[in-house]
């Protein structure tokens, strides 16, 4: 039997669909990024960042920016008081010498989150959160050297959790008022993490995995309670001068 001749065209136009077919998957390939990057455009456009924000004096108030604020004082609301336990009972000076650090660096800080929470109408806590109250337990609880190293690793992540908001906010933020106190809270965290290094209790591997594991800040309450909120006018002793609306050069003098 002879072979049957093949149909005429067939070759042509089987290479031809299978070439139409590779451009159209070329060009699907090509596409694809730049609409995915427009819909990346529309989530970060500004007008959605910002939909959340508050107008104020000092630029808009994100929720971001109230977040950090709530943040702020919490963290002295737990630190200041281990900072006295580590006055009262660590038994290396060093310690002691870090928790002095945490009492003299969150009294100036507290002062300040007051006195920005009272300008933008932030609400704030009163009290520690359920995971600070349980820190501060077991470093009541905790005796001789083994209060020492607690106390060094337990705040030692608290402040690398802090430390890493701080920066995003003071990265962010488009209010005058928060991004100073980012700034101060930037210098007094840095401070206690060195200090609190400095005791030789720090277990940088097991830092590395616990800061890994829960990279973001302990979760705060969203809203506050009237009753549980502190008022909203600053005591005596806040002496933060407030930064204006808009940052203007100081005046020269002339020689």
């Amino acid at each position: 039997m002879r072979p049957r001749p093949p149909i005429k065209g067939r070759g042509i136009f089987s290479g031809t669909g299978l070439v139409i077919a590779a451009l159209a998957a070329t060009a699907a390939a090509l596409l694809y990024p730049l609409w995915s990057y427009a819909d990346r455009q529309n989530a970060a456009d500004p007008t959605v960042l910002s939909a959340q924000a508050v107008t104020t004096p000092y630029g808009p108030l994100s929720a971001q920016d109230r977040d950090f604020i709530t943040q702020v004082r919490l963290a002295g609301l737990w630190e200041l008081p281990a900072g006295e336990l580590a006055e009262r009972k660590g038994t290396a000076a060093a310690v002691r010498s870090a928790g002095q650090h945490l009492v003299d660096g969150h009294t100036s800080l507290d002062a300040h989150v007051r006195t920005v929470a009272t300008q933008l109408g932030v609400p704030l806590p009163n009290e520690a959160n359920a995971q600070q109250k349980q820190w501060l337990d077991t470093l009541g609880a905790t005796q001789g050297e083994d209060f020492d190293r607690r106390f060094a690793g337990t705040v030692r992540l608290a402040q690398g959790r802090v430390y890493t908001l701080t920066a995003q906010v003071r990265a962010d933020t488009q209010n005058s008022l928060v991004r100073d106190l980012a700034d101060d809270a930037n210098a007094t965290v840095l401070d206690h993490i060195k200090v609190v290094e400095s005791t030789g209790y720090v277990d940088f591997a097991a830092l590395a995995k616990d800061l890994a594991a829960s990279p973001t800040p302990v979760a705060t309450p969203r809203a506050v309670a009237p009753s549980a909120a502190v008022p909203v006018t600053p005591s005596s002793g806040d002496s933060y001068a407030m930064p204006p609306a808009t940052a203007s050069p100081p005046p020269t003098s002339s020689p």
